[in-house]
């Protein structure tokens, strides 16, 4: 693997079997699998808040006998208090990993770019690398991946940009319904134009799909475009009656955090096709293989 973890783009077809296997494998053993970190410190750097991607990656670190540092936007401050390139630097004297969560993609590739120690990307406005690798873990799990199709409803957003690249280097089909003017780039899409199909209706991304997926409508630093966006995405929202398009047995997800009653409903998350949590716990297992992958 490379020293970094950036983008879906940094790993082979080959590698990201390698983590599910033993993603697996640390989901089984989760207990008893043994401390390869052990002696090993890792700095989570968050310039947004997180539930998820916190707690299961100090969770994580700490199961696999390593030590995390967490270090909010107040104390760091990215490229204000101090610069991007002295901060990587620095903290390479001192951790064996960094994990970073940010708002700009330029600053986690600044940070990998002039660190020693391999810097893993928690979220961006690009990429989600993490949470795509977790969500294909899980459709493994419950599906298996071959002849699969996925359905993306919402914003052409970092989550719905890593599972593009994801499912692309997979073979597996995505269908994407998003309003016009919120479609991935152009040439994302060029670049995933075997795999990836755009709709502008969500009943017609959803016919034939064995997995329906959303996101929020507004993610962090969009906040003021909230109110138009709650007009514009209003009928992007998984309910029941779409899912009733999908095939029979199709399960739902959602990266969390969810707006209920705005690109969920209710009844569609506490559905028993509903997979969220599962989704949700994987991060945990599929995190801790990446871990131990770039840092034993």
């Amino acid at each position: 693997m490379k020293k970094d973890l950036l983008e879906i783009n940094d790993l082979n077809l080959s590698e990201i079997h390698e983590i599910f296997k033993l993603a697996g494998e640390l989901k089984e053993k989760r207990q008893g699998f043994g401390e390869p970190l052990k002696g090993k410190t890792v700095g989570l750097i968050f310039e947004k808040p997180s539930n998820r991607t916190r707690v299961s990656f100090e969770v994580g670190i700490t199961e696999l006998g390593g030590h995390a540092i967490y270090l909010g936007s107040y104390e760091i401050d990215l490229g204000k208090r101090e610069s991007t390139k002295d901060v990587a630097r620095v903290l390479s004297r001192y951790l064996h990993g960094i994990i970073a969560r940010t708002f700009s993609h330029k600053t986690v590739v600044e940070l990998a770019k002039y660190s020693s120690i391999p810097v893993i990307n928690g979220l961006t406005d690009y990429q989600h690398p993490c949470q795509a690798l977790s969500d294909l873990f899980t459709i493994k799990e419950k599906k298996g991946l071959d002849g699969i199709t996925v359905a993306f409803i919402g914003d052409g957003n970092n989550v719905l940009n890593s599972l593009l690249y994801i499912c692309h280097k997979m073979g597996i089909k995505i269908h994407a319904a998003c309003p016009k003017g919120y479609e991935p780039s152009k040439d994302m899409l060029k670049d995933t134009a075997v795999s990836a199909s755009i709709f502008s209706s969500p009943a017609d991304a959803v016919k034939g799909a064995d997995v329906i997926y959303t996101d929020v409508w507004t993610s962090m630093g969009q906040e003021k475009e909230y109110r138009k966006r709650l007009k514009v995405f209003k009928k992007y929202q998984v309910n029941s009656e779409l899912v009733k398009l999908a095939n029979k047995d199709a399960i739902v997800m959602h990266c969390l955090p969810a707006h209920r009653g705005q690109e969920i409903t209710d009844e569609v998350m506490d559905s028993a096709a509903s997979v969220v949590l599962d989704q949700a716990e994987n991060r945990l297992h599929v995190q801790k293989a990446i871990l131990v992958k770039l840092l034993k």
